[in-house]
């Protein structure tokens, strides 16, 4: 994790396309794969497990920030462009997580220019692995068959309060066809 930017950029290569049980599509973005503002400062974030080459076991703990900011995307393959998908990530709580009972995050999910928010308290989420947001971030293709239609971008934050914050483990981002 030495490097002189402060910054993780995201490994797309990293990002696995699936189908789910009912054979809609099921993207997993590992933590690998996200970008992470202070990701590669060992005094905001550790990794757990190999980020890269084994990246369905790593875990991006936040040991402590003021600015959390996590952000990816994916490319939509041709046969995936038409369809509607939801966006969140999957993480946890370390049991000494602390500064987020007035410290709300936002899951930022859009195609295209109108991105769509959802807020959720995460003070109230102690227990396992649990998805972020509760409901469904929901994101449509834009209707018009543009030929920049072939993205999914999604991020979580927590940048407005400039309370320090830490103890989350983000397992995964994903996105989900509806």
């Amino acid at each position: 994790m030495s490097s002189t930017n402060p910054h993780s950029d995201g490994n797309p290569d990293l990002i696995k396309y699936g189908k789910d049980t009912n054979g809609k599509d099921d993207v997993s973005v590992p933590p690998g794969a996200l970008s992470i503002i202070w990701g590669n400062d060992q005094r905001y974030w550790k990794n757990i497990g190999d980020l890269t080459k084994n990246p369905d076991s790593a875990v991006a703990e936040l040991i402590q920030v003021c600015w959390l900011e996590v952000t990816g995307s994916i490319k939509l393959k041709p046969e995936m462009k038409e369809k509607t998908y939801e966006v969140g990530f999957e993480v946890s709580l370390t049991p000494d997580a602390f500064g987020w009972s007035n410290s709300p995050v936002y899951i930022m999910g859009k195609r295209r220019e109108k991105p769509i928010w959802r807020k959720m308290n995460l003070a109230n989420n102690k227990g396992g692995i649990f998805n972020i947001p509760e409901t469904p971030l929901i994101v449509a293709p834009p209707g018009d068959g543009g030929s920049d239609n072939d993205k999914v971008y999604f991020g979580l934050y927590e940048v407005w309060s400039g309370r320090w914050k830490g103890g989350l483990k983000i397992h995964k981002a994903f996105v989900r066809e509806l």
